[in-house]
């Protein structure tokens, strides 16, 4: 098995634990990796650890996130001092460090958009399971369990991210299709959306949901120019499906990753595994393991 590559801070929906497994289908060598909907941008981080490429396309909607990835990788220093600062007024705040959470989280709500406050947020919610309101505000709570990353730990990781990913990268927050239309051949795209499953309409963990026509037609337009790509998409937890499959006539082969025991069950007291589907496109079934549909199922 792989060495799993580092990560900034613990984030429910990350692709860190089955990055191993998705590179698999990756060729050694490529021009550009392109994250539509990067989150934390694990794969990034797993394809540069690997050195597949030396130029990536990190985008998400959610902005502050993205300026808490450009900090990290291009400012590691200052985002740990700021972080520290932040962390360490937990233990002195007056009411309890519980209600020192919800003193950031309000003024991050309230426009104070700085990356330590995020970073904060997700490092100290519970299990990293962050979620927003219908409002577009941070509505998750602090973890009682425990005060979120320290920042001896978070200075290790930020510096390894920053040596793998700085001066590589380009930073955006546009809607994915804006992102998939700059792609060309030679690139590879790795695109985790919101689960359709789920967010149809609007996903807790997400500012909106994508129109699953939508995004038929964006991936039919990527067929049509020869651009590679590999989805995350649909899967399954426990008895529970999500989503439908993608169309037949996209032409994608299907396989199926074992992600582990749900975060979100283990927070429903169960213990039910997560298996996701992995889709990959007609240029790159020749890069990697044996493929077969729904059969293929590894160890995480």
């Amino acid at each position: 098995m792989k060495k799993t590559a580092p990560h900034i801070v613990q984030y429910q929906g990350s692709k860190r634990k089955l990055a191993p497994q998705i590179l698999n289908y990756l060729p050694r060598r490529f021009n550009r990796f392109i994250e539509p909907f990067a989150g934390m941008a694990a794969m990034s981080i797993a394809v540069a650890s690997e050195n597949r490429c030396n130029r990536f396309i990190i985008n998400d909607i959610n902005a502050p996130l993205i300026s808490l990835l450009q900090d990290a990788i291009e400012n590691p220093e200052t985002l740990h001092r700021k972080y520290s600062d932040l962390w360490e007024q937990q233990f002195s705040y007056p009411e309890g460090s519980e209600k020192h959470f919800y003193h950031i989280r309000e003024l991050f709500n309230n426009g104070k958009k700085e990356s330590q406050l995020i970073l904060y947020l997700i490092a100290r919610c519970v299990k990293g399971s962050v979620r927003y309101g219908a409002n577009g505000n941070f509505n998750q709570s602090p973890d009682k369990r425990r005060n979120g990353t320290n920042p001896t730990t978070l200075l290790k990781n930020i510096s390894e991210i920053s040596i793998l990913l700085n001066g590589k990268c380009s930073f955006y927050t546009l809607d994915y299709k804006e992102i998939l239309k700059d792609a060309s051949q030679g690139d590879i795209i790795y695109m985790d959306p919101p689960y359709q499953g789920v967010c149809n309409g609007r996903d807790p963990r997400y500012f909106s949901g994508i129109d699953f026509q939508d995004f038929v037609a964006a991936l039919e337009d990527l067929n049509m120019r020869g651009i590679n790509y590999l989805i995350s998409y649909d899967g399954t937890c426990g008895e529970k499906k999500y989503g439908i499959d993608l169309p037949e006539e996209l032409g994608l082969s299907k396989v199926m990753l074992r992600a582990g025991v749900s975060t979100q069950s283990v927070l429903n007291g169960g213990n039910s595994e997560t298996v996701e589907a992995l889709y990959i496109s007609q240029g790159l079934t020749g890069c990697g393991v044996s493929l077969q549909p729904e059969l293929n199922l590894f160890e995480a």
